[in-house]
């Protein structure tokens, strides 16, 4: 890995340490101007246009919370930038813990490495509260493709590297780097042909046009299920409720490919830590409830609410793969 990489990753760990201690010894006028928190309505910024499966998790959250907290929870959408636009507005919003941001592995992870100038450091600027879980990514291949699972699959790319194509939704976006991850974990070979988001991938996949695609499961569950597309494999630990017939990368003989679309709120860095921890028990809380669990794994989404000491060591993982990967496919920052 070179120096900039093996910089970042030192860099981003002595900040993850620090952003989890932060506030435990703030002044006790700090502390006091926290009483009674929170004091007023309470912010969550989702960095992506309203209406996709993001917002639609913040917004049910939001909901429980405004009973728990008994204040007016916010959900405002700050799109743009690959998510970078309202993540930054977090990093340098007042640090009282009612600005929160709902981010996932764009926003605090790969943006790092993709971007020359994110305007945020994505450890060094936030304090974890929850991790929620992920959208897991379904393999699928056009229906005609005679690859019933993995290791056909793998068997059929090598036989001529390069003939099969792969679709993503665009270059450095989930399915992109999850598909670049599989081929160097197994050594396919596959032309990319990225795409303006899910809806044009799948028609293509859809129309035969494209071969194989690694996309986030609700983008492809409902084409599957309708026998439009095929799907091969999860890149999860465990099968998906959704799909409990098709087996993961694990079962069939490759364990170290999975791979999937995390999501997780975050304060800004010096929230003092009693906000942290009243923001992430009711966080918690209300992932673990019923009707919100329900609502989301609806979703598709399978859920996994984790604390801030739970969290931060899968954060690091997760960038130290995501990193390896975006250098490895030769990816530049822009």
């Amino acid at each position: 890995m070179s120096d900039r990489f093996t910089w970042l990753h030192r860099r981003q760990f002595m900040g993850l340490t620090a952003g989890l201690t932060t506030g435990l010894i703030a002044a006790p006028a700090v502390l006091r101007a926290q009483g009674g928190f929170p004091s007023k309505a309470v912010t969550i910024v989702v960095p992506y246009p309203a209406g996709g499966p993001t917002d639609a998790i913040a917004r049910i959250v939001g909901q429980h919370l405004e009973e728990s907290l008994k204040q007016k929870v916010l959900v405002e959408n700050k799109a743009g930038a690959s998510g970078s636009i309202g993540t930054r507005a977090v990093a340098t919003a007042d640090p009282d813990g009612h600005t929160i941001v709902f981010g996932n592995n764009q926003t605090h992870g790969n943006n790092m490495f993709l971007m020359k100038t994110p305007g945020y450091d994505a450890i060094k600027d936030f304090a974890p509260l929850a991790g929620v879980g992920a959208f897991p990514h379904a393999l699928v291949v056009k229906k005609d493709l005679p690859a019933k699972n993995l290791q056909e699959l793998i068997a059929l790319a090598k036989k001529e590297p390069g003939k099969l194509n792969y679709g993503s939704t665009g270059n450095g976006s989930g399915s992109h780097l999850s598909m670049e991850l599989l081929m160097k974990r197994t050594g396919m070979q596959m032309a990319h042909l990225p795409y303006k988001g899910a809806a044009p991938l799948v028609q293509d996949i859809i129309g035969g046009r494209i071969d194989v695609s690694l996309s986030t499961l609700p983008s492809v569950l409902k084409q599957v299920e309708a026998g439009l597309m095929r799907a091969i494999g999860v890149a999860s630990a465990q099968r998906v409720a959704q799909m409990k017939d098709v087996p993961t990368f694990r079962e069939q003989g490759i364990t170290n490919a999975d791979a999937e679309s995390w999501a997780a709120f975050f304060a800004p860095v010096k929230t003092p830590a009693p906000v942290v921890e009243k923001l992430s028990n009711e966080i918690i809380a209300a992932l673990k409830a019923k009707p919100v669990a329900d609502k989301i794994t609806a979703l598709g989404f399978s859920l996994e609410p984790r604390g801030p000491k739970e969290f931060a060591p899968y954060l690091k993982q997760e960038i130290d793969t995501w990193a390896e990967i975006i250098k490895a496919a030769g990816i530049e920052p822009a």
